[in-house]
């Protein structure tokens, strides 16, 4: 069985695809860069990069020797500036190519980004408490659904009750396909390799709005794809992190 596991994190798959065959390299169309907005959803603008109030001048020293896993968070709110400033940080667009590629804030292979941003929001001005999806083409959010989801993301995330009491709780999805199109077998190493890319950028990122965050890869499957209604082999959760104020320390659960 573990031989079997270690083999995923090797690169050995590479020597076995055949990447003449694959979708890319036999003219079929690439999947769209982000999930489309439906008609009669609320989608709302995010503050551009540069425009952003609130956020400290914290250097790359500073932010790294800071960084750390929190897990108790204050009970205050998320400005709309320092959320759109976190989200930028985790796949905003630094500059459009074509209609297959974008660069972004973050590495990933082939540049086929293969992750879906979805921000289950419990405290942030000017927001309702709810579920949106992140449109990085576009720096908006699309609102989903309404309602407090603070006992379903903590359920989701294994009775973890400081995954959805903070002020806002990223997921993260995959959508294989996006990566498929290009590298076949080789994409799901690096799907996750890429997961963990964009959660470190959210932990530099966090230390300059006075925040924290926990990185988690421990949750229920299927509890995590019902938070966003994820179909679970087409798209799937593969990341989650809780952000909130850290100032102070205060316990907080599921009662």
């Amino acid at each position: 069985m573990y031989e079997t596991q270690r083999s995923f994190l090797t690169d050995a798959a590479r020597r076995r695809v055949d990447f003449s065959k694959t979708d890319q390299a036999t003219g079929v169309a690439p999947p769209a860069q982000q999930k489309p907005v439906i008609s009669g959803q609320e989608v709302f603008p995010l503050t551009p990069p540069g425009s952003w109030k609130g956020i400290e001048a914290v250097t790359l020293e500073q932010a790294i020797a800071g960084r750390k896993s929190h897990r108790k968070f204050l009970d205050e709110s998320l400005t709309i500036d320092e959320l759109s400033f976190l989200i930028h940080a985790v796949q905003g667009v630094r500059g459009r190519v074509s209609s297959v590629h974008t660069f972004r804030t973050v590495p990933s292979a082939g540049c086929r980004h293969a992750l879906e941003t979805y921000i289950a929001v419990h405290r942030v001005d000017l927001l309702d408490a709810g579920l949106y999806r992140y449109q990085p083409l576009d720096h908006k959010l699309v609102l989903l659904r309404r309602g407090d989801l603070r006992r379903q993301v903590a359920a989701a995330a294994l009775g973890q009750a400081f995954a959805g009491y903070c002020a806002a709780t990223f997921i993260w999805s995959t959508v294989p396909y996006r990566m498929e199109w290009r590298y076949g077998e080789v994409s799901h190493k690096v799907i996750a390799v890429d997961a963990g890319h964009v959660c470190q950028n959210l932990y530099l990122a966090c230390e300059a709005v006075s925040s924290g965050t926990c990185a988690i890869g421990a949750y229920d499957q299927e509890l995590a794809d019902a938070c966003i209604d994820a179909d679970g082999t087409d798209e799937f959760v593969i990341y989650m992190a809780p952000v909130g104020k850290v100032q102070e320390h205060t316990i907080r659960t599921l009662d």
